[in-house]
């Protein structure tokens, strides 16, 4: 369902880099970063949407496989700084860590109540083919959209735009290196589907308190760190990566519903890591369902080794959410504790989480 807009609409591009912000150059039919001070030039469509659109490019463009938490804190702070002169953001992203810069900014804004709308492209914009053109366009649509029953912005979250289908952005994975449509949220519904009209799913969209104002902690912690388990996986090398200097936490990705050996000595390295004051919690390798520790006796053993459940948070969320905590505070206790409450939507309850 289509929603007409009661005044023009003030929609600012954050261009951080990635593929969609790509033209070929004429003359080295070599890719490059074409300059938004053109951007009608490059998409003319864009003219038909009588919007008010600014835009910001970060100098030099960021591969999204060189982004790192100082990136998403500039995000952050330029969404901080025109936060009251802009209704909705478009964030333009390449699509490696798309996923992760998602689920950050999801934690960096606390009480958002605007859209942030993140979107990218498998094809450079001034391709033929391109998908990037439409993807722009549609989150710049979606960024404007009033919802009907406060007149308030439709979305009012961090969201993934790509292709058919609009994520909450700490929910969604990149699903493909190849297809158009790259992103999917195994656990949680679409915020939209596009399709010749974006149709939105008022029943799953955030509805913050508007009487909490935006607040913004750009600090992360990257005291962190993934242990992937593996059929023949050693003591010594689990060990190893529990010993790491300079981890406060684990995201230890386990089989099926958290599930990990049985032997004793996994359960001493896991019990021994915890003790020395490592927070590890426990997050499938699937990629849809979650946690369910007490449904099978080797996840409880890891319960009882101390590993918390992540329920079913995507591995991009868990990581970012342990890097927030952990800025926040130095308790580990209090870091444990948060990381198995929802805080924006990331994960559902403990007690919700779906098994086949």
């Amino acid at each position: 369902m289509n929603y007409e807009l009661t005044m023009k609409p003030r929609i600012l591009i954050l261009y951080t880099g990635g593929t969609i912000g790509m033209i070929e150059d004429a003359a080295t039919k070599s890719l490059r970063p074409f300059d938004f001070n053109h951007l009608i030039d490059n998409v003319p469509k864009i003219k038909m949407l009588d919007y008010f659109i600014e835009h910001i490019q970060f100098d030099p463009p960021i591969d999204s496989s060189d982004m790192k938490p100082s990136n998403w804190a500039d995000i952050a702070s330029q969404i901080e700084k025109h936060y009251n002169e802009f209704d909705g953001f478009v964030v333009l992203h390449g699509t490696d860590t798309m996923a992760y810069t998602a689920s950050a900014l999801s934690f960096m804004l606390r009480n958002l109540d605007k859209p942030v709308i993140i979107t990218g492209s498998q094809l450079p914009i001034g391709e033929v083919r391109t998908d990037g053109e439409e993807n722009l366009i549609t989150a710049l649509q979606i960024a404007a959209a009033v919802d009907p029953v406060d007149n308030g912005p439709m979305i009012r979250e961090v969201a993934i735009l790509f292709e058919n289908y609009l994520w909450r952005g700490n929910r969604a994975t990149k699903k493909s290196a190849d297809n158009f449509n790259a992103f999917k949220s195994y656990n949680y519904p679409p915020l939209a589907q596009i399709g010749l009209g974006i149709n939105y799913n008022h029943d799953v969209l955030r509805r913050p308190d508007f009487h909490r104002p935006l607040e913004v902690f750009t600090a992360m912690d990257t005291s962190v760190m993934f242990i992937d388990l593996f059929p023949g996986i050693s003591d010594s090398s689990l060990r190893h990566q529990l010993a790491t200097p300079g981890i406060k936490a684990i995201v230890l990705r386990t089989y099926g519903a958290g599930n990990a050996p049985t032997t004793q000595w996994f359960y001493d390295a896991i019990r021994a890591a915890v003790d020395r004051g490592k927070i590890i919690v426990n997050v499938t390798q699937c990629i849809a369902g979650g946690v369910h520790t007490k449904r099978y006796y080797s996840g409880n053993r890891l319960l009882e080794a101390g590993a918390i459940s992540g329920a079913d948070i995507t591995s991009e969320a868990a990581i970012t959410k342990l890097m927030h905590l952990l800025a926040r505070s130095c308790d580990t206790d209090t870091v444990a504790r948060e990381m198995t409450i929802p805080i924006c939507g990331e994960m559902s309850s403990q007690s919700a989480v779906r098994h086949p």
